[in-house]
């Protein structure tokens, strides 16, 4: 049987020659999705696929290790892992490489860990796979084995996480479980597959900062598939750029970010709010028939306190403890922070969903807390909001113009012309063409279908938006759209936004004002620019430095052109501290 051989120094860890995938659909013929994609990584690199979604990066990082979809096949092409051709592999023969030459990372840690079996027993079972211990004293050896792993990727208390449920986890303890399983048999390849896309920034620093750190003990090669160029610039020794499953152009990172050669990298360094160093968002200008109204808040929250009762304890916790902050009309106010610092659980309270345990909520002078039944529901048009997702917050069973005619069936009584003319109208406000009408959600795009939730809470003509982390699920060239448009939208219809996110980047592109939450205080607050030039805690100076993108600048600074070989330049030349191990 052939196997991976052993790594000749001038050898590359993975080699793709003008690989060609395709997709085939029942009665359809096949439909190309990967057109000639070839290039390499070597021994100690970190080597970034960049691009949209449908840009052909995870298709091509699942073809290395044989996890294409049951319709995908490699058309032609080589794939080579340390010299030798794994193209035609079946899958008992990856089974034998795949976690010991080449290991995964993948990008959802909630679902990619099996519920019904404690961390512990997954970690164990690549062990278990690929026979790392034997005899008598196999189980115990395992078991010690796991915990060194766990306690290697920063976990606290690894004996205890070794026992416990992925539900009893945060999103970023979860990932590190992941990284446990890829780095458990000291692969030569790990490829890391959009690994931080679903964490909170700072989490997300922490987690890109213990891979650097394991490929630096170990040698280890890294492939990273993001869409993020922020990312990217600060990790990635080599970028290869991915459109529509072409290269559009690869090479060194510090000469891709300084010169691109292709108008599609250009466009992606330019959308990437991490990489727009200093960018902010022009004030927004009050209708002057209307200068002495804006100028009082139209947003107003006061002490506000959110307790939940916890069986088994006592004293109840503090969700949010003492918030306030205003809103002047046509202004965005941005709420950040990380998971657990009390955004949701204040927005949610501002909407009405809930009610606060104490404090005052002024919507336009109404003050939600006091409302009821009825009058709140009627209340609550004044103020709508515009989930994270949008592709579970639209109705799946529901046409387009189902989904947006939906609010106004809910609360106007207006004649079916009235209502397909404001259906229309807002529909041609967010820039999609009304032959998306008769469509259901399956059928559009994720930027195409956020633009519809956010038609259906403009429909009803509110005057304050809450957008709960909106443009965060989204590839960041749609992300740059979805906020131009909400940016127009603002102008044109003198709209009031509440802006959540935990991405001081997009906050810094997007807002006028903001407030830091942590553990359900507010810790800092203010102008974007003072927060961001003079920030007021070490907690917003831990934010602003998880930014991803801060080696853009110095990246890009002139210097003597590196002319030396692939297999050596990482050696030599590493952005985002990437030197190969010694």
């Amino acid at each position: 049987m052939t196997t991976v051989h052993e790594l000749s120094p001038r050898t590359p860890v993975l080699s793709l020659q003008d690989v060609v995938i395709a997709y085939q659909e029942a009665h359809q013929p096949a439909q190309r999705v990967v057109h000639g994609v070839s290039f390499d990584v070597w021994p100690g690199e970190v080597v970034a696929l960049v691009g949209e979604s449908g840009s052909g990066k995870t298709t091509t990082a699942q073809s290395v290790i044989g996890l294409l979809a049951e319709n995908g096949r490699l058309e032609s092409g080589r794939i080579l892992l340390n010299g030798t051709d794994i193209s035609h592999w079946n899958d008992r023969r990856l089974d034998s490489i795949r976690g010991s030459v080449v290991s995964l990372i993948p990008q959802d840690p909630t679902t990619s860990l099996n519920p019904v079996q404690t961390v512990g027993e997954q970690v164990a079972e690549i062990l278990r796979i690929h026979g790392w211990a034997k005899g008598r004293q196999a189980r115990q050896a395992i078991d010690k084995q796991v915990v060194e792993l766990l306690g290697h990727v920063g976990l606290t208390q690894p004996e205890l996480r070794a026992r416990q449920y992925p539900h009893e986890l945060s999103g970023g303890m979860k990932q590190r479980v992941l990284i446990a399983i890829a780095i458990a048999l000291k692969p030569a390849l790990i490829i890391a597959d959009e690994p931080t896309s679903a964490l909170d920034v700072t989490v997300q620093k922490r987690i890109l900062d213990l891979i650097d750190d394991l490929r630096r003990e170990s040698g280890t090669a890294v492939l990273l598939v993001t869409h993020d160029l922020g990312v990217a610039a600060d990790r990635a020794n080599r970028l290869v750029v991915l459109q529509g499953g072409r290269i559009q152009e690869q090479g060194p990172t510090l000469d891709v970010l300084r010169q691109p050669a292709s108008d599609y990298t250009r466009k992606l360094l330019a959308d990437a709010p991490s990489l727009a160093q200093g960018r902010q968002r022009a004030p927004a200008q009050a209708d002057s028939e209307a200068s002495v109204r804006d100028e009082l808040p139209v947003v107003v929250v006061e002490n506000l306190v959110h307790t939940f009762d916890v069986p088994g304890r006592s004293v109840a916790f503090r969700a949010v403890d003492g918030v306030s902050f205003s809103v002047r009309r046509g202004t965005t106010h941005a709420i950040v922070g990380e998971s657990g610092s009390g955004k949701t659980t204040t927005i949610r309270d501002v909407v009405g969903f809930r009610r606060p345990t104490s404090g005052r909520i002024l919507i336009e002078g109404l003050d939600f807390t006091t409302l009821r039944g009825e009058a709140l529901r009627q209340a609550r048009r004044r103020i709508q909001l515009v989930h994270q997702n949008p592709f579970s917050s639209l109705d799946p069973r529901q046409t387009i113009y189902e989904i947006i005619e939906e609010p106004l069936l809910n609360y106007d009584r207006l004649p079916r012309q009235e209502r397909q003319y404001r259906v229309q109208d807002i529909l041609a406000r967010v820039g999609l063409p009304a032959a998306v009408l008769s469509r259901r959600p399956h059928a559009l795009s994720g930027g195409q279908r956020q633009r519809v939730a956010i038609a259906r809470a403009l429909v009803l003509q509110p005057h304050v938006v809450v957008l709960d982390e909106a443009v965060s699920a989204l590839d960041v060239t749609v992300q740059a759209q979805i906020l131009a448009l909400l940016d127009r939208l603002q102008r044109e219809l003198g709209l009031t936004y509440l802006f959540i996110s935990h991405d001081l980047a997009v906050v810094r592109q997007i807002a006028d004002t903001v407030s830091v939450l942590q553990n359900g205080r507010q810790v800092d607050g203010g102008r974007v620019e003072d927060v961001f030039e003079r920030p007021g805690c070490d907690y917003t100076r831990e934010l602003i430095d998880a930014i991803p993108g801060k080696k853009h600048q110095q990246l890009t600074q002139p210097s003597t052109h590196d002319t030396t070989h692939p297999s050596a330049r990482h050696r030599v030349q590493a952005p985002g501290l990437l030197q190969q191990a010694s």
